[in-house]
């Protein structure tokens, strides 16, 4: 894999039961404004991006610019859709990674009116199955701050094992100092080891 150029790795939009996770493209604006403006109050003490209301146009500005990253395989975001009804419920991605070990980060949100139906375990658990199935990785890491019990229940959830706290090393949306935690799953540890 860390002999393979990036750009001519496929990826592919990733379907689970309920779910279709694929990239921005041009025209998801009106529907990743429509949820940020849902959730703002929800998604404010933990997303640096969500302190203010975005207008449908800075929504759309960065759909395309998520599009861009995505198709230089500099960053990997991925939106969150109901796979019955296409109705936009959130983002994840692969993020921070390094092609040549493979390692990845696992970052997600939901919209507020789509919470606590599991939707969010089940986007990450695809999206960390294809990261070790499809990519290759070694190791897939998630990260949060250590006050967010919701993010850190889902890791929890898919399985990650929490391998330690920074203290300090960050600042939350309000500008304090913070704590992360750090939670992973490895390669012939948490998954089974490449074969071939």
């Amino acid at each position: 894999m860390a002999t393979i150029d990036p750009l001519l790795i496929d990826l592919p939009p990733l379907t689970s039961e309920r779910l279709l996770l694929r990239a921005p493209c041009a025209g998801d604006g009106v529907a990743l404004n429509e949820a940020v403006v849902e959730s703002i109050d929800q998604l404010k003490p933990w997303m640096p991006w969500a302190q203010a209301l975005p207008s449908v146009e800075q929504s759309e500005l960065v759909c395309r610019q998520m599009a861009v990253h995505f198709a230089q395989r500099s960053d990997l975001p991925m939106f969150i859709f109901d796979r019955d009804t296409g109705h936009f419920i959130g983002g994840t991605g692969l993020h921070r990674f390094d092609w040549s070990v493979p390692r990845f980060e696992i970052g997600y949100w939901i919209r507020h009116s789509a919470q606590g139906r599991g939707l969010v375990t089940e986007a990450v658990q695809t999206l960390a199955r294809f990261a070790f199935d499809g990519l290759r990785a070694r190791r897939v890491e998630v990260r949060m701050s250590s006050a967010n019990q919701r993010s850190r229940a889902v890791a929890e959830r898919c399985g990650f094992t929490l391998e330690g706290l920074l203290r300090q090393d960050s600042l939350s949306t309000d500008g304090q100092l913070r704590d992360t935690v750090v939670y992973a799953r490895v390669r012939g540890v948490e998954e089974p080891d490449v074969v071939g």
